[in-house]
């Protein structure tokens, strides 16, 4: 498996020694995802953080009354995984499926820790994709609380263009919090 992604990822923020980068490549386990293979289950235990070599995954939550909310997607070159449940070994809040064939690279929690031990810059690379996740999901909701639905539909095409290109209606309109009819009703409006 070709590394070269996931170590241009994490040069953006840290420096590597050749060591370490064997170290580091060592953790790391390859898997490839059919399209729709669930990559974490809600209620279970989410054991490893992932980054996407290809593909597309979305995580979403399953409410009590069947309806998908769409939390966050991860494209190329970003990391997903429940934190909440992968920092605190609780049950996972949300599902993890593919979108369409996917690859990842997966490193498991012991793996994550030991790292942050043996090659402590890894504590700030993490540090630094965690603050970054902090600050687009405060934003995500400042704009949900704050703007009308065709101002966060603009907002995300801007934002996620490529995304949207992988994504169904259905999807895109969860992420947004509004109906698909919803959403079908502000594209038809952008086109006149």
């Amino acid at each position: 498996m070709c590394y070269d992604a996931i170590l241009r990822n994490v040069a953006k923020h840290i420096q590597l020694n050749p060591k370490e980068t064997e170290q580091f490549c060592a953790c790391l386990t390859t898997r490839n995802l059919n399209k729709r293979e669930v990559l974490v289950k809600q209620g279970g235990i989410c054991d490893a953080i992932h980054f996407v070599n290809e593909g597309v995954l979305r995580a979403y939550l399953l409410g009590a009354d069947g309806k998908e909310t769409t939390i966050m997607f991860a494209i190329k070159d970003w990391w997903i995984t429940d934190m909440y449940s992968f920092i605190n070994n609780k049950p996972s809040m949300v599902n993890v499926e593919s979108l369409e064939q996917s690859t990842i690279l997966s490193l498991k929690k012991a793996d994550f820790d030991q790292l942050f031990v043996e090659i402590p810059k890894f504590e700030r690379f993490f540090r630094i994709l965690m603050q970054n996740a902090y600050i687009r999901e405060q934003l995500r909701v400042m704009e949900n609380l704050s703007l009308p639905a065709r101002e966060k539909y603009q907002i995300f095409l801007k934002k996620y263009p490529t995304i949207a290109n992988h994504l169904n209606q259905k999807q895109i309109a969860s992420y947004l919090g509004i109906t698909p009819e919803f959403l079908s009703m502000i594209k038809s409006n952008q086109k006149l």
